[in-house]
């Protein structure tokens, strides 16, 4: 790719109104951390097909595991990273641990996702 290939402004050309517009609405650094955290545990390929499994409904490990053909130590790991970021939560009936996304804005994060990506 060629620096001729972006389209880039041909006069430098400033807009204050756009500007101080945009500043007001800059997100706060924090915001911008927690948000790229978040992103960066729901870039993972593991993690992105757990949260698919659990959209459809709450699951324990041993389902999971054996959804993915993945063992259960290898799901329990990425379900504490997604437990961590708040993107799943558990509750315990006896021996059992069960697992379900954590609110509707999982879903609403994996729909949108696979809206994006199935567009052209």
């Amino acid at each position: 790719m060629h620096d001729s290939d972006f389209e880039l402004c041909e006069e430098c050309n400033y807009h204050p109104q756009r500007i101080c517009l945009a500043r007001q609405q800059l997100l706060t650094d924090n915001i911008v951390f927690q948000l790229a955290e978040t992103f960066k545990v729901v870039g993972d390929p593991t993690r992105i097909k757990i949260l698919h499994a659990l959209s459809k409904g709450e699951m324990c490990v041993c389902d999971i595991a054996e959804t993915l053909n993945m063992g259960q130590s290898a799901i329990s790991h990425q379900l504490r990273v997604l437990r961590n970021a708040r993107l799943v939560k558990f509750r315990k009936d006896g021996k059992t641990v069960w697992y379900s996304l954590d609110d509707d804005h999982v879903v609403a994060l994996l729909c949108q996702g696979l809206e994006h990506i199935s567009h052209s």
